[in-house]
């Protein structure tokens, strides 16, 4: 499962404080961190500083890639800021994110074909969020005619079933796992999720995270924005994969054990 690392975003007081002060070197300690904590890739959004965003998107992407050789999910609600990240990224990013609305789809979709970028598709339309995985499938089809009509590849779109907060709507995890079973269905496409959302409001909300990590992984989940930093959430990562026969003779959960990762509590 590709692991994205949650933590470079300026909804973080430390973050926003060092995106301000253009301090490096907290940034890059933060990537690194992640880094070597497991994450494959990083997510970087700096979407709360409104009136600045494209350079501060740029100086965030260029200033961890200093540090780091994984690609970034450049998060943003803003085309000018997705495209002032994608022009200074090394190698492939993520762009994250388009809906099915076609006037956000017809602005993102060029940038990510001009980048050769790989891509993120919330599944929600102009109607909002759906209730149903048989809604969320339905408009992950018409994602997916969207980005054809690009030329990009299955292969190179993440779809977000929209988890929310199991204390107000706890009918929806089950919608989402059976949408994350049902994409395995459309072809080559993947799914993803913001996983802290599941827990909002919640007291122990690392405990309720990792749990819903391995239904989502039962499921067939391919991708998870998570804070990697967890301990207790890499080691539900492991113990899940090699239970689900995805860690063949246990050799990464042993790894993990012999190098301390594996933590309980």
């Amino acid at each position: 499962m590709l692991i994205i690392g949650e933590r470079i975003n300026t909804s973080r007081k430390a973050i926003e404080e060092a995106v301000e002060k253009k301090d490096a070197k907290v940034i890059q300690d933060e990537a690194k961190v992640q880094v070597e904590a497991g994450a494959q890739m990083l997510e970087v959004n700096c979407g709360t500083r409104i009136n600045t965003e494209p350079e501060d998107m740029a100086w965030l992407v260029k200033t961890m890639q200093e540090v780091v050789e994984g690609p970034l999910s450049i998060d943003s609600p803003n085309p000018k800021a997705i495209e002032a990240g994608l022009a200074v990224h090394k190698g492939r990013a993520i762009v994250n994110s388009i809906t099915a609305e076609s006037e956000r789809a017809g602005v993102i979709l060029p940038l990510v074909k001009k980048y050769n970028s790989q891509l993120v598709a919330l599944l929600m339309d102009e109607r909002g969020m759906p209730k149903t995985s048989e809604e969320r499938l339905t408009i992950a089809k018409k994602i997916m005619g969207l980005v054809t009509e690009y030329g990009i590849k299955e292969e190179d779109l993440y779809l977000d079933p929209l988890v929310r907060p199991v204390s107000t709507e706890s009918e929806q995890v089950g919608e989402v796992l059976k949408t994350i079973r049902s994409i395995r269905s459309l072809g080559r496409v993947k799914s993803i999720v913001g996983l802290s959302n599941i827990s909002f409001g919640l007291p122990k909300r690392s405990l309720i995270n990792r749990t819903f990590l391995a239904l989502a992984l039962e499921a067939g989940l391919d991708a998870a924005i998570i804070d990697p930093t967890d301990p207790q959430m890499i080691a539900t990562l492991k113990a899940s994969n090699a239970l689900l026969g995805k860690d063949e003779y246990c050799l990464e959960y042993i790894a993990a054990h012999r190098e301390g990762k594996l933590k309980e509590t």
